[in-house]
C-alpha cells in the first residue's frame, strides 16, 4: 500500500481529466460559452465549470446532453460514452505514478484539501493522518519496491505536512481502526509505545473522531482492505472512494459503488469504541504491550 496508512511518456492525465479535457474542447470549437452549454442542457454554470477541470465526473445522460449540444459526430459520441463509464472507475499502478514522481504524499493531500470531511478504515496500520514520523518511516521502509533514501526523506515529511489539516478546525476527519492494525508493529517496541499515544492524543481533536474496533467484537462486515471516502464540499458528485491494493490504487467514483463503501463504514462504524472508552483501550493495549518487552 504505497499509502502505507499504506508512464505516459507525456503529460499523464487520467480518464476523468481526458473526459474533461474533451468536453472543453468540443465546447470551445462549437463556440457555446459556458453559460450558453448550462442553458441548453439545464445544468448549472458552476457544475459546467467542475466537470470540465475534472473535479466532478458527469453523468451518462449529461454527456449525452453535452455531445447534442456541441453538435458532436457518432465517432465522438462513441468515444465519450466509452471514456465516461471508464472514468467512474480509475485504476492508477504505483509503479507508473512513481516514474513521475518520487511518492504521491502530495497528490493524496490535493484530495484531502478538495474534501469537507474524510473517511478512512484501515484494517492493516496506523493510518498515514495518525502515523509519528517514525512510524511513517519504518512503513515506508517496508514499500516494495523500495524507496531511494532521499525520497524516503521527502516522503515522510510530506506525510507530516498532510497532518496539518488535522489541526484546521473546518476540516474534519473519520477514522476508523482495527485491533489488529493498533498492534502492527513495524520497529521496536517503543516505537508502537509512542504511536498508540498519538492516537490518543489526537482523539481529543473536536474535528477528528477516532473510533477503534477491538478483536471482540462480532463481525458485521468482512472488508478485504482498507479504504478511504472523500466526501466533496459541494455536492454529492464530489464523493468518491480510494482503495490501495499491493500493485494498484484504485478510485471509485460511480454512486452506486461509493454507497457500497457508505454502508460499510456505517455497519463497522457501529462496532467501535469512541472517546473515553477508545483511549482507555489504548491505555490498556499500551500497558499489556509494554509489558511484555520487560
Amino acid at each position: 500500500m504505497r499509502d502505507g496508512s499504506s508512464g505516459d511518456g507525456g503529460v499523464h492525465l487520467t480518464k476523468r481529466q481526458r473526459l474533461a479535457t474533451e468536453l472543453r474542447r468540443l465546447r470551445d470549437l462549437a463556440g457555446i460559452s459556458g453559460r450558453d452549454l448550462a442553458h441548453r442542457i439545464g445544468m448549472s454554470q458552476s457544475k459546467i465549470s467542475r466537470i470540465e477541470s475534472g473535479t466532478v465526473i458527469p453523468t451518462m445522460p449529461e454527456v449525452t446532453a453535452w455531445a447534442d449540444a456541441v453538435e458532436s459526430s457518432t465517432q465522438t459520441r462513441e468515444w465519450l460514452v466509452d471514456l465516461t463509464e471508464s472514468a467512474f472507475t480509475e485504476i492508477h499502478t504505483w509503479r507508473a505514478a512513481l516514474q513521475r514522481q518520487p511518492h504521491l504524499q502530495d497528490d493524496i493531500r490535493e484530495q484531502e484539501d478538495q474534501a469537507k470531511l474524510v473517511r478512512v478504515f484501515q484494517p492493516t496500520l496506523v493510518p498515514g493522518l495518525l502515523q509519528t514520523a517514525e512510524y511513517a518511516r519504518r512503513v515506508f521502509l517496508l514499500f516494495d519496491p523500495p524507496y531511494s533514501e532521499g525520497d524516503l526523506a521527502m516522503a515522510v515529511a510530506a506525510r507530516l505536512q498532510r497532518q496539518l489539516a488535522l489541526y484546521q478546525e473546518n476540516r474534519r476527519f473519520e477514522f476508523l481502526v482495527t485491533e489488529a492494525a493498533l498492534r502492527c508493529r513495524p520497529g521496536p517496541v517503543k516505537l508502537l509505545l509512542a504511536q498508540l499515544d498519538r492516537v490518543s492524543s489526537l482523539s481529543t481533536l473536536e474535528n477528528v473522531s477516532i473510533g477503534l474496533i477491538p478483536h471482540n467484537r462480532e463481525a458485521v462486515v468482512c472488508p478485504a482492505h482498507g479504504f478511504t471516502v472523500y466526501i466533496g464540499d459541494e455536492s454529492v458528485e464530489d464523493t468518491f472512494v480510494q482503495v490501495e491494493t499491493t500493485h494498484v490504487r484504485l478510485n471509485a467514483n460511480a454512486a452506486e459503488d461509493v454507497a457500497i463503501y457508505e454502508r460499510q463504514w456505517n455497519l463497522l462504524a457501529g462496532t467501535a469504541i469512541y472517546q473515553d472508552e477508545a483511549r482507555e483501550f489504548l491505555a490498556a493495549l499500551r500497558a499489556e504491550i509494554g509489558g511484555t518487552a520487560r
